[in-house]
């Protein structure tokens, strides 16, 4: 898959199919995501991946009820070991180390849909709850929770604002004239694709 398309492609998905998720898929998600970039490559990030279905039920409980998670066969805690990167940064520290686990956490969403696999990001839980029905240290922040499986909806790519309201060009302010991307060509083309492919399956 094209990365262009992964990253239009992936959706935050709420509905999964009864179906495990091999664990091999779920290793080769995680090796692949751990190249995602942090501050000093320090590396704050741990994992905690939950299958069971009784801590998963009790995690969507400590995400302000959010029982569409039960659906989902994996979660995968993402834990900010912040220690390190508080000693190397200072003030900062705290802050990039989010930073890092955001990183982190975003890299799996891609290959997870790489992969053929849904996934969402719940970012609104008890932190101390999540702590406790993990069984956690104090001092490890529990940061985003990632839902995981197979998808059981459908989604279009979702809207998204005109890059050239977006950015400026040296100074606030300071907009393009014309925008320079080829990628409105692209989805053009692509669209072109869909169409020939539908036409190919009705003849």
């Amino acid at each position: 898959m094209e990365f262009q398309n992964v990253l239009i492609g992936r959706r935050s998905i709420r509905r999964y199919k009864e179906m495990e998720v091999p664990l091999y898929l779920i290793g080769e998600i995680l090796d692949v995501a751990r190249y995602a970039p942090s501050s000093g490559n320090l590396q704050n990030w741990k994992v905690v991946m939950v299958t069971d279905l009784e801590k998963r039920q009790q995690i969507a409980e400590a995400c302000l009820q959010q029982d569409w998670m039960v659906e989902a066969p994996v979660y995968l805690v993402i834990c900010n070991e912040y220690k390190e990167v508080k000693e190397h940064y200072d003030k900062l520290g705290k802050l990039f180390s989010i930073q890092n686990c955001a990183s982190f956490a975003y890299a799996i969403t891609l290959a997870a849909y790489e992969r053929g696999l849904g996934s969402c990001w719940v970012g609104l839980f008890d932190n101390e709850a999540v702590q406790r029905i993990l069984e956690m240290p104090e001092d490890i922040d529990p940061e985003i929770i990632l839902t995981l499986g197979y998808t059981d909806e459908i989604k279009e790519p979702s809207l998204r604002e005109d890059p050239r309201y977006l950015t400026f060009f040296n100074r606030w302010g300071e907009t393009f004239t014309e925008f320079p991307s080829h990628v409105k060509n692209f989805l053009s083309l692509s669209e072109i694709k869909k169409q020939i492919k539908k036409v190919k399956e009705n003849v």
